[in-house]
């Protein structure tokens, strides 16, 4: 059976999803470097990052708020940015009746 292989954060269908909030955490906390999208790597590999980000995030409670100022600027940077480009894309954060 063939791996699944992740298509990368800027070529995924949709913007916004939990697999790209993973990445883009994993860039504000600099597990990976900013310009890694993450194609080409398997679900496991993707899983095993999930859990560096995870364990970046416990001392801070999960919460932005928590942040150290330059974290804090760092995910408002890149969670803006990926905002931007998704509604440019057509992305509507809300959702109707049929989400």
């Amino acid at each position: 059976m063939k791996p699944k292989i992740y298509e990368g954060i800027h070529k995924q269908k949709q913007a916004m999803t939990p697999t790209a909030n993973i990445i883009r955490d994993a860039w504000v906390f600099g597990i990976i470097p900013e310009d890694e999208t993450c194609e080409g790597w398997t679900i496991q590999g993707i899983d095993a990052l999930y859990d560096k980000v995870t364990a970046a995030w416990e001392p801070y409670g999960h919460l932005v708020s928590n942040l150290p100022p330059e974290l804090r600027d760092r995910h408002a940077r890149i969670y803006g940015e990926a905002i931007e480009r998704a509604r440019a894309a057509g992305w509507d954060p809300e959702l109707d009746e049929t989400d």
